[in-house]
């Protein structure tokens, strides 16, 4: 028996308010990107006529066939058009988009990190979307918080919204005789006794990087750390609790070398008893779970906070026919059509207001506790109180101080201390 909800058919009515949010999801993997496909960009010209080459950081099955999806979608509703997906691994796409750019090449559409958009757009690897955005019938559907900005020009939109929960196994649960925690002290004693009977306690990304501070944040913010008016008491207590999960053995050590996709198929290899992921996941628990699962919202108290999340979609800055990239996003990735795909092979949130009331999201009990999640927990991401230019060296610092924890590295209050240093200077 799999799974205990209703299948990947609906969603929840909140899902329309997942649309009034933003931000990221990330999964890295795979093999590096085909520099002659990559550099191989529209050439036809005229219309929606020619070659779209796309890169992405998709290495899960339904993410990339997700893509595949969009692909269709777009030569569909475009004859003539070819789409061309490159792979890119996550920790590569910034500065093989950079590199690109430099000599003067790249992709004509970029699928990334929406958080990121600020590195990539002023290191000239994206191009202004603001006149087709402006020609775009369907804009209206896309709330602003959406729309990523840099120095008031538009480069990137979402066509989703992604966010963490906490996947459990409830035959683990059933075996240990718990609930669902619903808060961090039921989430330890829970893992506390998974471990006891044999099985694993908890999987997520440790890895030093954006991936690491993301999947962190809940964490740290849960002892009441903030970008806004950062504490390194506070700071020091996240790391502190996640270093404990590591010496009890309820996380594994070797979580520092896990993206988000691989903690994932750890759990839904049924050896564990908690996931910290993603609604992007659902396609993956559908297809590889076989037990019995659900999420509930992250027990995260009354300070506890989660990314809004979800990946940009932008035009590459020397992409040799803009308006056929165009042509190629507004018929898949920001389409209804594009919308409700993402939502059904991927779980995620729409972004378009109709995508997100259509029965077929309304009706999903599987992303309810998401979109709870966005009502209680969600937060910008990332947040206003990092300057653009500091961003990925935020990210960078604290994935490092998590991930250092978590490997044994360094102590929480070394690892607090070092992040806070870094955070003094980039913060301003």
């Amino acid at each position: 028996m799999k799974m205990s909800m209703t299948k990947r058919a609906a969603r929840v009515a909140a899902l329309a308010t997942a649309g009034a949010l933003a931000l990221a999801a990330c999964t890295p993997g795979g093999d590096a990107a085909d520099d002659g496909a990559a550099t191989d960009a529209a050439t036809d010209g005229g219309g929606a006529e020619g070659t779209v080459t796309v890169w992405h950081y998709f290495s899960d099955p339904q993410q990339v066939a997700l893509m595949d999806k969009y692909a269709e979608l777009a030569e569909a509703a475009n004859p003539g058009m070819t789409v061309d997906n490159v792979f890119v691994p996550y920790d590569q796409m910034n500065s093989q988009l950079i590199s690109a750019a430099g000599a003067g090449q790249g992709p004509d559409v970029v699928i990334f990190n929406g958080a990121e958009t600020s590195t990539i757009a002023l290191a000239g690897a994206l191009a202004p979307l603001d006149d087709l955005w402006g020609t775009f019938a369907d804009a209206d559907q896309f709330p602003d918080s959406v729309i990523h900005t840099v120095d008031g020009t538009m480069y990137a939109v979402q066509g989703y919204v992604n966010l963490l929960g906490l996947w459990y196994n409830q035959d683990i649960l059933d075996e240990i005789g718990v609930q669902p925690p619903t808060t961090i002290d039921e989430l330890e004693s829970a893992m506390a006794a998974a471990v006891a009977a044999g099985h694993g306690g908890i999987t997520l990304s440790g890895l030093p990087n954006s991936q690491g501070e993301w999947q962190g944040f809940p964490w740290l913010s849960a002892e009441g750390f903030t970008y806004e008016n950062p504490s390194a008491q506070a700071l020091e207590a996240g790391l502190t609790r996640v270093s404990n999960w590591v010496e009890q053995g309820w996380l594994p050590q070797e979580a520092v070398n896990w993206d988000q996709t691989v903690p994932f198929q750890q759990f839904a290899a049924g050896g564990f008893a908690f996931a910290a992921n993603g609604n992007w996941q659902q396609g993956t628990a559908e297809a590889d779970a076989d037990f019995t699962y659900g999420v509930v919202p992250l027990p995260l108290g009354d300070s506890g906070q989660v990314y809004l999340g979800g990946e940009g979609a932008g035009i590459g800055a020397n992409s040799a026919n803009p308006e056929l990239a165009w042509a190629y996003l507004t018929s898949s990735y920001l389409s209804f059509e594009g919308n409700l795909a993402a939502a059904d092979l991927v779980g995620s949130l729409p972004a378009r207001a109709d995508a997100g009331q259509h029965d077929s999201v309304t009706s999903n009990e599987l992303l309810k506790p998401f979109a709870e999640t966005i009502t209680m927990f969600g937060a910008q991401y990332p947040s206003a109180a990092i300057p653009a230019e500091a961003v990925a060296d935020v990210q960078l610092r604290m994935g490092q101080a998590w991930s250092a924890v978590i490997g044994r590295q360094h102590s929480p209050a070394d690892a607090a201390h070092t992040a806070m240093t870094a955070l003094e200077g980039l913060l301003g």
